[in-house]
């Protein structure tokens, strides 16, 4: 009877031994878990990191001028909405610097008088090739500051447009004349600080 015990305490031990271990086993972590912040998630980006980038309502250089019909449209753009950019001209005065392209000018509405000779150039002749735009380089004395302009042609006379200086006497469209010695005399009359132009020439 006594040994019948033993073998049934046996028995019961090794049912014991062999009946399967319960383990709690995790869900798997996501990337995602990993780098998500604590805390409650709605799913949508936190405002402080929302970005709103508001469309460019204005026209572009190239849209702008393709609506202009003359010379006159240009005129009233340079005089209502572009300014010297006396800056700009501080750092360059006597040097001539890289003229900006016509699109950062448009849209800086800013320049100096490479600048607008440049604008002015490319413009008019977008405008009308006919206008035969060209720009014009007035070499002056004393100082060696040389000063650039842009001329057209309308009915056989001569325009200059200068918006690219800080003298109010010159600023604007002259003409028209016969030849550019008659801009020359013009310059060298009404520029504030007088200087002697020793030449006036087509620079391209």
């Amino acid at each position: 009877m006594k040994i019948d015990n033993i073998a049934l305490a046996i028995c019961i031990l090794v049912l014991f031994s062999c009946a399967p271990s319960k383990v709690k086993i995790y869900p798997q972590e996501t990337k995602s878990d990993r780098t998500a912040p604590a805390g409650p998630s709605s799913g949508k980006t936190p405002p402080e990191e929302v970005v709103t980038l508001k469309p460019f309502s204005g026209k572009t250089y190239s849209e702008t001028i393709a609506e202009w019909k003359s010379y006159k449209d240009l005129v009233k753009w340079m005089e209502d909405d572009f300014s010297f950019d006396k800056e700009r001209y501080k750092k360059y005065e006597g040097t001539l610097p890289i003229p900006k392209t016509s699109e950062e000018t448009f849209r800086l509405k800013s320049g100096i008088y490479v600048d607008a000779a440049f604008f002015l150039k490319e413009t008019l002749y977008r405008i009308n090739p006919s206008y035969n735009p060209r720009i014009v380089v007035l070499v002056t004395r004393p100082y060696g500051f040389n000063h650039y302009v842009c001329s057209f042609k309308t009915g056989n006379k001569l325009f200059i447009m200068d918006y690219g200086t800080p003298y109010t006497e010159i600023i604007g469209i002259h003409g028209p004349y016969s030849s550019l010695e008659e801009y020359k005399k013009f310059y060298e009359k009404y520029h504030p600080i007088k200087k002697k132009i020793e030449a006036i020439t087509y620079l391209q």
